[in-house]
């Protein structure tokens, strides 16, 4: 549906709490008392059947006698009356509700299929639903409360807040206070029966009042259309999730090394990758860098200068920055020399600069401006302990029109809390970004500056697609019955197919034919155990490599195939593969396994029997673009040190990215393949390319 369909919650003409109470300790009380403080000044109306007053206005019996206007519904009755309260407010027209009543879904399988009559009866007449079991929403800004929140109310802002969770509003709200900060709204979604926060992406991106967008998610429903509104929505506004949740048990069962390592988080952390959301490990975090992200300008690098009064909380702050995406700047002489005009000759210069203890206020507004207009300063971080001789107050006004004046990004950090009391109620009031620790506030600064390469990024052309011919081995997949693996044959044509080369691999039944072959093939070669039931035939023994002679191949296939049937004797063998022998290379893993959110999710990473136990992996979803599979390598050990590192000579690094490209491509084309791994892609010295040693396939 449109976001037309949504805008009677935030524009509404006329609200009715169904369900308002005159006992205070109700939640129809707060919520009909939340309204009518709120300041809306549309039309207020209360439902109950008793009858009577509250607040001084009537409390209508039913839904039929209230007035108009009226288009947005507040339902607050018990979870059984629900869906009649629903189809009164359909012969009325409403058109959007918001159940804030629980007992539903989350009290069980009654309340599951009572919520489920609830959904039929919007869709029979095209209404929208919020919840339930939700605690409604509100914004800032139209004025509308439409919660049941306690008092006082946020103050206006310019964060959004789209929540699965309600019990954390509450305490976010008075957090928030206490930081200078605001909302602009705020949704409490509960049991999304029908509106989710993919839903109010766009239409939240829309809103003039809101600069960042911030999200509580505990799951996400349709994945590849939250991707799309998501992308939509980030190309407006900056948006900052905590996905919680991060435990393995919704990882996904599979036969591969890919499909193993690529748990449901990982798919999680690729698509916003991918959609250009920064995901915080937690709640106060994802708040910080969203006043950040509200009340700075974005840098235009990584480069950081820090200005304090004390050795330590300097180096701390240094400390920080690498882990953060970020560097300390490289001050010019220019800089230099501006610092040492107003500076005792004690200040340490270099940064981080140490203007030290006995500092005066205008000598920090004087060294931050020159920070601040050094070409080489991207953004700037402002230490204060309390001076002993000057208050953190002074400090701060003396500050303020510096940063005010520049559009480079500064954040402060008053270290401390009684003392430092003043100069916070300053910077709030000017909206300057403050921390109590260094390392809280390079992790902003790190979020501003994420946020501005994603948004290059994001602005960038689409990519075109490496041409992938499907063919033959398409028609062939699509035969195959769902969760089986594909013969060898197959395997090899999809990676013709894909362009990523391989080196011949056929199939012996006997000891002769392995002799045969081995013959045609030329030696020395590689034998593997032929068995789509064995995923890792290196654990059964089912590998031998470097066979010079046919005797070396007759033991190996009696050996091998002796050794696996007793290892599996439940595995269907079809005899033994053979390969030349390839050259020496570095061995890496490429794969893609299909996520049942998001789509194909492309994997890379230290080959070879120990993936699993190095996990020196990385993901990211398909399509996949060029930068996308450059930031994979340069994320992994295995990608960088094809480079080269020390004893270890370079590799055909472009080959690797080619080959990420064009896998990611093919399992985009066939949605049959559940799982496609090369394990490993050896990757010959720079310019010779590379080989799919070991390719497996699942659909």
């Amino acid at each position: 549906m449109s976001d037309q369909t949504l805008k009677p919650f935030f524009s509404p003409k006329g609200v009715a709490i169904i369900g308002a109470s005159t006992e205070p300790a109700k939640l129809g009380y707060v919520m009909a008392r939340n309204l009518l403080r709120s300041g809306y000044s549309g039309a207020m109306h209360y439902v109950n059947p008793k009858g009577g007053s509250l607040f001084d206005r009537p409390l209508y019996k039913n839904i039929r006698q209230v007035p108009n206007p009226f288009d947005l519904a507040v339902i607050l009755v018990a979870a059984p009356v629900v869906p009649e309260t629903l189809k009164a407010c359909a012969a009325r027209g409403i058109k959007a509700a918001i159940i804030a009543t629980g007992g539903f879904r989350e009290a069980g399988a009654e309340g599951a299929a009572l919520e489920e009559e609830c959904l039929r009866i919007a869709r029979k007449h095209g209404m929208r639903l919020i919840g339930p079991n939700c605690i409604g929403l509100m914004d800032t800004h139209l004025p509308l409360d439409a919660t049941f929140l306690p008092p006082p109310p946020p103050t206006a802002g310019e964060v959004a807040f789209l929540s699965h969770s309600g019990a954390i509003c509450c305490a976010l709200i008075d957090w928030m206070r206490g930081q200078g900060m605001g909302l602009s709204r705020l949704v409490s979604l509960g049991n999304q029966v029908d509106v989710t926060e993919t839903d109010l992406l766009t239409l939240t991106a829309d809103d003039p009042h809101t600069r960042v967008i911030t999200l509580y998610i505990e799951s996400i429903r349709d994945g590849q259309r939250f991707m799309l509104e998501a992308i939509k929505a980030s190309l407006e506004k900056p948006i900052v999730a905590l996905k919680v949740g991060r435990s393995a048990a919704g990882q996904m069962a599979a036969a591969s090394h890919t499909g193993a390592l690529a748990g449901a988080e990982a798919a999680y952390d690729a698509a916003f990758r991918k959609a250009g959301i920064l995901r915080a490990d937690n709640t106060e975090e994802a708040f910080h860098w969203a006043r950040a992200l509200a009340w700075c300008p974005l840098p235009k690098g990584g480069r950081v200068a820090i200005l304090t009064n004390a050795g330590g909380p300097g180096v701390t702050a240094a400390d920080s920055l690498e882990a953060n995406g970020l560097e300390l700047a490289a001050l010019s002489e220019d800089t230099l020399a501006g610092m040492r005009a107003v500076l005792p000759p004690f200040a340490s210069l270099n940064n981080p600069v140490d203007i030290l203890a006995s500092a005066p206020p205008d000598a920090y507004a004087v060294c931050l401006k020159l920070l601040l207009d050094d070409p080489g300063v991207d953004s700037a971080m402002v230490i204060v302990p309390p001076p002993p001789a000057f208050s953190a107050g002074a400090v701060a006004k003396a500050i303020i029109p510096v940063i005010q004046s520049s559009d480079k990004p500064v954040v402060v950090v008053p270290m401390g809390d009684h003392l430092i009391q003043e100069s916070l109620a300053f910077l709030h009031a000017n909206q300057i970004v403050d921390y109590r620790f260094a390392e809280r506030a390079v992790s902003a600064l790190g979020a501003l500056w994420q946020r501005a390469k994603t948004l290059e990024q994001l602005r960038a052309p689409a990519p075109k697609a490496p041409t992938v011919k499907t063919g033959r081995a398409g028609k062939l997949l699509a035969q195959l019955p769902a969760g089986s693996f594909v013969s060898q044959d197959i395997a090899a044509s999809l990676m013709t197919a894909a362009g990523i080369r391989t080196a011949d691999c056929l199939l012996a039944k006997s000891t002769n034919q392995a002799v045969s072959i081995a013959e045609q093939l030329d030696y020395p070669v590689v034998m593997k155990i032929a068995s789509v039931d064995i995923s890792h035939k290196s654990d059964v023994g089912g590998v031998a490599l470097n066979l010079e002679s046919q005797a070396a191949v007759r033991v190996a296939f009696d050996n091998m195939t002796a050794r696996v049937k007793a290892a599996r004797p439940e595995a269907h063998i079809d005899g033994v593969t053979l390969q030349r022998m390839l050259p020496p290379g570095q061995e890496v893993i490429v794969g893609v396994v299909r996520d049942p959110q998001f789509g194909p999710l492309v994997m890379f990473g230290s080959g070879g029997v120990e993936v699993e136990g190095l996990k020196d992996v990385t993901f990211a979803l398909a399509p996949l673009s060029r930068r996308e599979a450059e930031e994979m390598l340069d994320s992994t050990w295995a990608g960088r040190k094809l480079s080269g590192y020390r004893n270890i000579p370079p590799a055909d690094r472009e080959a690797v990215v080619e080959a990420l490209l064009r896998l990611a491509r093919l399992t985009e084309l066939l949605p049959e393949i559940q799982e496609i791994e090369i394990n490993p892609l050896r990757v010959m010295p720079p310019g010779e390319g590379a080989w799919a040693v070991d390719v497996r396939v699942k659909v």
